[in-house]
């Protein structure tokens, strides 16, 4: 079936990762429990069936070993899609994919392509502990070589994942968990936009906010709050947090001339970070207050109890959103 269906973002990537597989055969995916299980979340669920297990490989529980093996077959001419089980897992991998994976076109002056996607599930949300709940994007956007990129509806999942996998280089694929179940329209003749482009998903007057991943959902929220109090926020999608399509953010902020940016990750050292400092730079004489950033805080990630005071909610965005008003 083709045409706009109702998904879910776990069946919105599935359905991605087949139509990706049936197009090139030369696709192939790994990772741990992904076979005949599909996966933690279910996303490759039914794939082994389908393609058999030489093209939807159960691994062994080896996050270097797996990417390892990616980059190796990504040299013989594969297109492998690795799914990293959760994202605190992903650090037994970093070596990999920082110094390898993110290198070696340029190491090897452009004569062979890394076309790799890493499939991360991540962020809060979910009442789960430690390591299983991180937010780790802004090391792989600092690292040179690598694209990193994390839908937020299932529309541009379903999109995003078949973009990334046809990539050349190197994409870094952040799935927020907190966004698998709930379902949205997925348009499966058009994708509206290519795979690095930000967006404004809700338009608005008085004050800008920026985000990604599951935090379109809370901005969402606070701007509907916003709406009924007689504030006009817009929403802005980054979409791909390396690189950043700064344009329409930049636009938005040149007609609001205020700016929040929210993330689920630490607030220190981060996209956020990185976001206030370029628009500061690009749209100073736009800004009629500084650029503010809501995060979760600088501490380890909390038990599943504390999660929600431990994340950004739409209480602590409207606050901020409040102070850019007061100037």
């Amino acid at each position: 079936m083709r045409g706009v269906q109702t998904l879910s973002m776990a069946k919105a990537i599935t359905a991605g990762l087949r139509e990706a597989m049936r197009a090139d055969d030369k696709v192939l995916l790994m990772g741990e429990d992904i076979g005949p299980l599909g996966g933690v979340f279910r996303v490759t669920e039914g794939l082994a069936a389908e393609f058999g297990d030489r093209r939807v490989l159960d691994t062994p529980l080896a996050e270097s070993g797996i990417v390892g093996t990616a980059i190796g077959l990504a040299m013989r001419g594969y297109r492998p899609v690795v799914e990293i089980q959760f994202d605190g897992f992903i650090f037994p991998a970093f070596d990999q994919i920082t110094t390898q994976l993110a290198r070696l076109t340029v190491r090897h002056d452009g004569t062979i392509s890394m076309p790799i996607v890493i499939r991360v599930p991540y962020g809060g949300h979910i009442g789960s502990i430690e390591h299983h709940q991180e937010s780790p994007e802004a090391y792989f956007a600092h690292t040179p070589g690598l694209r990193v990129v994390s839908p937020s509806s299932p529309h541009d999942a379903y999109w995003m994942i078949q973009e990334a996998i046809v990539s050349n280089d190197p994409v870094l694929f952040f799935e927020p968990k907190s966004r698998y179940w709930p379902k949205g329209p997925v348009d499966q003749d058009h994708s509206g936009m290519p795979l690095h482009a930000s967006r404004v998903i809700r338009s608005g007057t008085d004050v800008t906010v920026v985000g990604h991943g599951a935090m379109i959902s809370t901005l969402l929220q606070a701007a509907d709050i916003a709406a009924e109090e007689g504030t006009s926020l817009e929403v802005v999608d980054l979409r791909s947090l390396s690189p950043i399509d700064y344009g329409p953010l930049l636009d938005s902020v040149h007609r609001t001339g205020r700016l929040v940016v929210a993330q689920e990750a630490y607030g220190f050292v981060s996209v956020g970070s990185e976001i206030a400092a370029t628009v500061a730079e690009r749209a100073f004489y736009s800004l009629e207050a500084p650029v503010l950033r809501v995060s979760a805080f600088d501490t380890p990630f909390p038990p599943a109890a504390l999660e929600t005071e431990f994340l950004p909610s739409p209480d602590r965005v409207l606050e901020a959103v409040d102070r850019a008003l007061a100037y």
